[in-house]
């Protein structure tokens, strides 16, 4: 089983100011520690090539098949790279 994943880190607003002023805004501990975990899922998965989608499911309405184009064509890779 993995163990888990410790991190302890100092942020200074000068290091990245709005990172710094998301987390300010959530007093320490849990909630601060969950915005952090977001964020960093989100980042995560802007760096991530996408699925190629060319056919939606059955069961996903259309309206949400668009909404998936959309978010491929927003977070794809970058059209320089």
């Amino acid at each position: 089983m993995d163990k888990p994943l410790r991190i302890n880190f100092e942020l200074e607003r000068a290091d990245n100011p709005p990172l710094y002023d998301e987390l300010a805004k959530f007093p320490k501990g849990g909630r601060r520690v969950n915005r952090l975990r977001t964020l960093a899922h989100a980042g995560l998965l802007t760096q991530t090539p996408p699925a190629i989608v060319t056919k939606p499911p059955a069961r996903i309405p259309q309206e949400t098949s668009s909404l998936t184009t959309a978010s491929l064509e927003l977070f794809g890779p970058p059209a320089d790279g």
